[in-house]
């Protein structure tokens, strides 16, 4: 895809709800859980095709399948908060990292982004809002090329471009995914952590003044943020994930602008070429806006 079609895809949306998958490592962090269920009450503007399991590994997994199967449960469990069913809507993804080019990594929910990405009409493009390792969807561009005509994909995930390093989880995990996506030239938003996303720090004396005893829904995603820690004197919380959601609903709370598709090297920073193609890549996040909107949808579903 050339220059052209790329920034037109990407400025250029279409009429109406968006369509929409979320690919997520939801148990990893309380942020995705706040992110998927934000997306899911945001109904006058996406429209939520699927919702993907992705793998991570930290304390809170024995590994990357494990990680996966427990972001799985994590959103039924959610759904299940909502009073909606995820049969035929969840699917589980990679149990592993991409290693290499050569051996993407098949599973249900790749090719479920397969088969939604390619029955998409040409003006009317899936987005694919990704909050994690992002090698389910890395995967899928691997196996099937052609998507990168009929999506949009926004990525949480590195650091600002002036950054010393890109060493934020959701890159660092998964280095070889991040440059498929990076190479393949597909319409790519990159919302970066530190520099964008950091700025949506919240607390759980402004989380219970908003939403405590609001529903069922608003009462889980308060008792997920008030586990994160024993002292909550002092404390804020970046709920990083949502950063995707905000774009995908006003775009304008989430500026940015066209720049070369970097190259994540070796040594864990950013390599550049002016030759490469352009990605869009944000470098300021209106945190009020956001936070204003979350809490309203939130409250407001019923």
């Amino acid at each position: 895809m050339d220059n052209a079609k790329i920034m037109e895809r990407i400025t250029r949306r279409p009429s109406g709800k968006l369509d929409m998958v979320l690919d997520t490592d939801t148990y990893n962090e309380i942020d995705d859980q706040f992110a998927l269920c934000y997306a899911l009450c945001a109904e006058d503007k996406l429209n939520v095709k699927a919702v993907y399991a992705a793998p991570f590994f930290n304390p809170k997994s024995a590994g990357p399948k494990d990680g996966m199967e427990k972001s799985y449960e994590e959103i039924v469990k959610l759904l299940s908060s909502m009073g909606k069913s995820h049969e035929g809507f969840v699917f589980k993804g990679s149990d592993r990292y991409l290693e290499d080019r050569s051996t993407p990594c098949d599973n249900p929910a790749v090719r479920d982004l397969i088969e939604k990405a390619l029955a998409q009409p040409a003006d009317r493009p899936l987005y694919v809002a990704s909050i994690g390792a992002i090698t389910n969807v890395a995967s899928a561009i691997l196996i099937e090329p052609r998507i990168i005509e009929k999506i949009v994909v926004v990525w949480q995930g590195g650091h600002i471009h002036s950054y010393p390093h890109t060493r934020d989880f959701n890159m660092y995990q998964d280095k070889t995914a991040v440059n498929v996506v990076f190479d393949s030239k597909v319409p790519l938003v990159q919302i970066p952590a530190r520099g964008v996303a950091s700025q949506l720090i919240t607390t759980l004396y402004d989380l219970s003044a908003h939403l405590k005893g609001k529903n069922k829904m608003c009462d889980m995603l308060l008792e997920i943020y008030e586990a994160c820690t024993s002292d909550h004197f002092g404390y804020g919380r970046v709920i990083w994930d949502i950063s995707t959601i905000a774009w995908l609903i006003n775009p304008s709370w989430v500026p940015g602008a066209f720049v070369s598709s970097p190259i994540v090297n070796e040594n864990d920073q950013y390599s550049f070429d002016p030759r490469r193609h352009l990605i869009y890549c944000t470098y300021d996040i209106n945190r009020n806006a956001v936070f204003r909107d979350i809490y309203k949808r939130l409250i407001d579903y019923v």
